[in-house]
């Protein structure tokens, strides 16, 4: 059987709504007979052919199974730093408590406790890593799991306190807001 389809046979098999994001380690271990090379060259069709889609160096996306599309940048990040400690906060925490009317499009903020980065993901968009040193057994009070989005996610006040400790702009805070949540 020729690479691709085995790629598109195995890739059918593992996808589902659930995992549809996957690394070059995963690719690279569903095809472990692959030269570097012809694995480079299998990767390079498989997103030319639609097969995958490139999110950001190093994830792709299955587009055949049905994924949840706002949700993309979130699963994202929570594979792409999967071995740092990570949480929404900031603007994107913020804006989805309604404390911040505007509501960013196509971008993330995370705070982590790997270093501040940037990360494009084309049609995606962007998601925002900012660095910290908080560590999570300080905060248990003020983070609660998303299952949705997969990662943690901060209580107003801390993601208040983020913007702060960040000194980042908190003139869009709509304080009344704020302070019925706090």
């Amino acid at each position: 059987m020729q690479p691709i389809k085995q790629l598109a046979k195995i890739l059918a098999g593992l996808a589902d709504d659930e995992h549809y994001l996957f690394s070059l380690a995963d690719l690279k271990g569903a095809m472990p007979e692959q030269s570097q090379g012809g694995f480079k060259a299998l990767v390079c069709r498989g997103v030319k052919d639609g097969l995958l889609k490139r999110i950001c160096r190093g994830l792709y996306l299955y587009p055949s199974v049905d994924y949840a599309g706002g949700l993309v940048l979130f699963h994202a990040a929570a594979r792409l730093r999967a071995d740092a400690f990570n949480y929404i906060s900031l603007e994107t925490a913020l804006s989805d408590a309604g404390v911040i009317s505007q509501i960013p499009i196509n971008w993330i903020t995370l705070m982590s406790s790997g270093r501040s980065h940037i990360v494009n993901c084309g049609e995606f968009g962007r998601i925002e890593f900012v660095h910290t040193k908080k560590r999570p057994e300080n905060l248990t009070d003020h983070l609660i799991y998303d299952s949705r989005c997969r990662l943690w996610r901060a209580s107003v006040a801390l993601a208040i306190k983020d913007m702060r400790a960040t000194k980042r702009s908190t003139d869009l805070i709509d304080w009344n807001a704020a302070n019925e949540l706090v």
